[in-house]
């Protein structure tokens, strides 16, 4: 059995369930992409030096510095089952006893039982202690700007709150050499936003409200609402968040590409370093930019609406005070769809979904940014649409096998996109577009570059404790 996979399954089921029980344990995007990190990392550092015990080899170079080595007889499986049950255990304290349960089934035997779990234990230890001083995901002492373009929660759901105002400023580094930044999205009634406003005002309305379109602006079609489902995640009951999602393609890659062991530690706690990072270094950018959703921006257009209103008695023609959206899906609950609680500049899941799937593509060897043909044909199945999970009117939705010729690079520019076909992000969010309204990522605007710089950053300076201190 295969430690890294079996308790990378571990971990994405906590995921799962703190989005089911009620505990709110590390809620949220933030937070869930910071315990994927601790736990990958830990396992990670505990395998590699135990099994490259005493020289190291270079695919297994060390994550923390100066730990003291394990005992020559340490077993690694041990080292790597005490340092996820430890840390899961520190984050998800709800489900211990499930923890428990899954450390008794792990297959343990053989010598240096003892001594590799004291060392997994050592560095769990180590790594909680690392990322004790994280900032919660708490919007206590945050005040919301009412100036026009500003974030402010959204209407259908007006007592959301801010998710995570203080934690991407706040946040140290996981394994990043730099404090990425994007440049700022684009003018409120440039040509760009325009565009953008009015893709996503069809692509992204209600379907209730799809009559009350103008002629000249394109309704989403059933493939788009499909894939905007299909890349959900949003939090919710028994999906759990995007950083799970992406988990879940990974390790369908890792299968299909038959890793060892050793590869498995190092791909795994790579993807979660990145998604880590994103996870900082986006909420970073969203709080700085602090870019109201489609649902306030359309809703708003005209400016005699809204906090900062001006007297005027004519409406913009890009401008529909009852617009509202498709939403991000509150699959397997009958409430309300809605727009998550955080500035839409730039989007997270194009973000973690960047980060995560492109330093995939470099760990098999694969350097542009562009197609591939690696992972030409992948399928995948998402928990949104898998014959199981029901919409937010109680209905099954069908189990949808869905491929991509691209690979890996059409899921990230296909994630990127997805959430426009909800209403919840401007396409910008993702990616710039050219003319002809491709994705133009020689534009350092939107979630995919800011992705993509980690994944390139962490792949190439090697994954290292980063010595990336919060911006204040």
């Amino acid at each position: 059995m295969d430690p890294i996979l079996y308790w990378n399954e571990v971990a994405l089921e906590a995921n799962r369930v703190s989005f089911t029980n009620g505990k709110k344990e590390q809620p949220g995007p933030t937070l869930s992409s910071r315990a994927l990190a601790i736990v990958h990392l830990a396992m990670y550092d505990a395998y590699a030096r135990v099994q490259g015990n005493p020289v190291v080899p270079v695919n297994l170079s060390p994550y923390l510095p100066n730990l003291p080595s394990p005992k020559p007889n340490a077993s690694a499986n041990a080292a790597v089952a005490a340092a996820a049950h430890a840390t899961l255990s520190s984050l998800y304290p709800s489900q211990k006893s499930f923890f428990n349960l899954k450390h008794t089934q792990a297959g343990l035997e053989g010598d240096g039982l003892q001594e590799g779990h004291e060392f997994g234990l050592l560095v769990a230890q180590k790594i909680l202690e690392k990322r004790q001083d994280d900032p919660s995901a708490s919007d206590n002492g945050y005040a919301a700007s009412v100036a026009r373009g500003a974030h402010r929660p959204d209407p259908d759901n007006s007592n959301q709150g801010f998710h995570a105002p203080f934690y991407g400023a706040q946040s140290r580094g996981f394994a990043i050499t730099n404090r990425h930044e994007l440049d700022a999205p684009p003018q409120l009634e440039s040509p760009e936003y325009i565009n953008a406003l009015r893709q996503v005002r069809g692509k992204g309305i209600a379907p209730e409200l799809m009559g009350t379109l103008p002629a000249d602006i394109s309704p989403r079609t059933a493939n788009e609402t499909l894939i905007g489902i299909y890349w959900g995640y949003d939090g919710a009951v028994e999906l759990g968040t995007p950083p799970r999602l992406y988990n879940q393609i990974v390790r369908a890659v890792a299968i299909a590409q038959n890793n060892t062991v050793d590869q498995n530690a190092r791909l795994f706690a790579l993807v979660n370093a990145a998604m880590g990072d994103a996870g900082i270094l986006a909420w970073d950018q969203k709080y700085i930019h602090d870019l109201w959703r489609p649902v306030v921006g359309i809703r708003e257009d005209e400016p005699s609406l809204g906090p900062a209103a001006t007297g005027n008695n004519v409406l913009s023609e890009d401008a529909d005070p009852f617009w509202l959206p498709l939403g991000a899906p509150n699959t397997n609950s009958t409430g309300k769809n809605f727009t998550p609680p955080f500035p839409a500049y730039p989007s997270g899941h194009a973000t973690f979904g960047a980060a995560a799937l492109h330093i995939t593509r470099r760990f098999y060897g694969v350097t542009s940014h562009s197609d591939d043909c690696l992972f030409d044909g992948i399928t995948f199945v998402s928990d949104e649409l898998n014959g199981i999970s029901r919409d937010n009117k109680g209905t099954v939705r069908p189990k949808h096998v869905r491929s991509f010729p691209g690979g890996l690079w059409q899921m990230i520019i296909e994630n990127g996109i997805s959430r426009v076909f909800l209403g919840v992000h401007w396409v910008f969010d993702a990616f710039a577009t050219d003319c002809a309204g491709n994705p133009d990522l020689g534009q350092h605007i939107g979630g995919i570059p800011l992705g993509l710089q980690i994944a390139d950053d962490i792949y190439d300076s090697g994954l290292n404790l980063s010595t990336v201190g919060p911006r204040h």
